[in-house]
Parts: C-alpha cells; sequence; structure tokens
C-alpha cells in the first residue's frame, strides 16, 4: 500500500467540501434560472448530482477521518480540537445523507429544485463550511498530522520572532 503521511483523510475531504460547495451553488443558479427551462434542468441536473456525489464521497472521509482521530499524535489541546471537529463531522454527515437521500427520493434528476429543499442545501453546505473550518484548525493551528518544520526554520521563528513568508535565506 502506498504510505500517505500521516493519514489518507486529507486525500478525500476535499470532495466532500467541493460537491456540496457546487450543489449549493447549482441549486440557487436553477432556482434562478427556472424560467429558461432547459438551462435550469441542466443546472438541477448538476445540483441534485453533485449533492449526491457528495453525499457519497463523505461517508469513506468520515471512516478516514476516524481512523486518522485514532492515529495522530496530538496533546490535550489538540485532542479538545478533534473532539469539536468530531462532532461537527459527525453531524455534516448525517445531515448530508439525509438531505441527499431525500433529495433522490423525491426529486426526478432534472427537477428543479424549490426554496425550501435549497435553503436545507445551503444550511448542509453551512455545517460543511464549519467542519472543514474546525478541521483546518487541527492542522494549522495544532498541527496535527503534519511534519514539523527542519529545526534552522524553527530556530529562526524563535530568533525573529515571527516566520518571514519570503525567506531571504538560502534554501
Amino acid at each position: 500500500m502506498i504510505e500517505v503521511i500521516p493519514n489518507w483523510h486529507p486525500l478525500f475531504v476535499h470532495f466532500p467540501i467541493a460537491l456540496i460547495s457546487l450543489s449549493a451553488f447549482f441549486h440557487v443558479v436553477a432556482i434562478l434560472l427556472r424560467n429558461q427551462s432547459r438551462c435550469a434542468a441542466y443546472l438541477a441536473v448538476l445540483a441534485h448530482t453533485s449533492l449526491w456525489l457528495g453525499a457519497l464521497s463523505s461517508l469513506p472521509t468520515a471512516l478516514l477521518g476516524w481512523l486518522a482521530f485514532n492515529s495522530v499524535e496530538h496533546d490535550e489541546a489538540g485532542h479538545a480540537a478533534m473532539l469539536a471537529h468530531r462532532v461537527w463531522a459527525l453531524a455534516t454527515v448525517l445531515a448530508v445523507v439525509v438531505l441527499a437521500g431525500w433529495d433522490a427520493w423525491r426529486h426526478k434528476v432534472d427537477a428543479t429544485p424549490g426554496w425550501l429543499f435549497t435553503s436545507a442545501v445551503i444550511l448542509a453546505w453551512a455545517l460543511v463550511a464549519s467542519t472543514a473550518w474546525h478541521g483546518a484548525e487541527l492542522v494549522y493551528r495544532h498541527g496535527l498530522g503534519v511534519i514539523s518544520l527542519p529545526a534552522h526554520v524553527a530556530n529562526d521563528a524563535h530568533e525573529h520572532g515571527h516566520m518571514h513568508e519570503a525567506s531571504p535565506h538560502p534554501h
């Protein structure tokens, strides 16, 4: 098996984020262009399909997140942040899967969505955004799942009190 440092979760996590974001966008545009029936039908296909694929991709992403949760070294502050991310992630996956199932059951693939359902998709997207923010906090604030900086870069930051965006130091 190909080794991914530290796990496979970062590789998969971007699919549900992108797909649910696209779904929310296409839902809104399909409604706004509903008077242009052919265009609205194409947009509806994109809206429904991206929602279904986003929900489907959220399942392995959540499983891989669970494996990452149990395998990444962390401190107490990182653990608390991981617990918050996990709560958001589980609520998000549940909401997205239920919403996609309801959509698949109730609508034809080219049916223009209504504002009530589109509002639910936008709320699901907000859950995705919050979950992603909490995940980014794990990486960028707590340093979970990343390899540490080389010693000379860390020492430079400590000596100068800040990191250089475009370092003049030879690399």
